[in-house]
């Protein structure tokens, strides 16, 4: 199963995430299969940038993202606008 997920980078204690499509079975910082945004934590407010063409696509094909991806992308209004997308029968 594809997951939307975070994976980690930048020095310590100086988080830096990518979100990333990513097979369930990899671990958190091993191989994913595209980047789809990053989240900046430090930064006030948190800087987050998506690419939102590419995350509707992942989750019309059934990915799953993760709880805090749910919630970024909820903020971002990317989920939002999944909601109101005219479903194809």
């Amino acid at each position: 199963m594809v997951r939307l997920r975070l994976t980690r980078g930048g020095r310590h204690k100086r988080p830096f995430y990518r979100i990333v499509a990513a097979d369930s079975r990899m671990p958190r910082d091993g191989r994913y299969i595209e980047v789809l945004g990053t989240y900046d934590p430090l930064k006030t407010p948190a800087a987050v940038t998506i690419k939102q063409d590419r995350v509707m696509a992942w989750l019309k094909q059934g990915a799953q993202p993760s709880v805090t991806v749910h919630h970024l992308l909820d903020s971002a209004g990317v989920l939002k606008q999944l909601k109101e997308a005219p479903s194809k029968a």
